[in-house]
Order: structure tokens, then C-alpha cells, then sequence
């Protein structure tokens, strides 16, 4: 990111040409931050609840034999 900041801050010729490309880098660059550091978080909670979900159906469907891979021809 530091390196895009001499792009947006420069002045002289031809800096109208380069300024977008340094706002697009650093903005992006901002932007990716901020959704990976609010989503993750957040699809792990999805999946952590999902699993929850998941083990309490199938505890409530299979007997308790069944669900620790036991049989009784053992």
C-alpha cells in the first residue's frame, strides 16, 4: 500500500494519468482488508454452527451404537 501512496501524492507531469491507478490500489487494497478481516470470522462461526447442527441430527437419528461406528457382532 505504501508504495501505490507516491502515486496519488505526486504532482507534476503526467500524475493525472497515474493518480486513478494509485487510488484503485490502495482502495482495493483497504477494501480486501476490511472484508477479509469481517468475513472470515463469520463463515467460520457459519460452520462451526453448522456442525453443531449437524451432530445434534445426527445423534437424534442414529442410536448411540451407530454413532460410535460400534456394533453389536463385535
Amino acid at each position: 500500500m505504501f508504495g501505490a501512496l507516491p502515486l496519488i501524492m505526486s504532482s507534476g507531469m503526467g500524475a493525472e494519468l497515474r493518480r486513478p491507478l494509485g487510488i484503485a490500489i490502495v482502495g482495493g487494497l483497504i477494501f480486501s482488508q476490511v472484508l477479509t478481516l469481517y468475513t472470515t470470522p463469520v463463515v467460520y462461526l457459519y460452520f462451526d454452527r453448522l456442525r453443531g447442527w449437524w451432530a445434534s441430527r445426527r445423534a437424534a437419528i442414529l442410536p448411540p451404537q451407530a454413532a460410535f461406528g460400534l456394533s453389536d457382532a463385535t
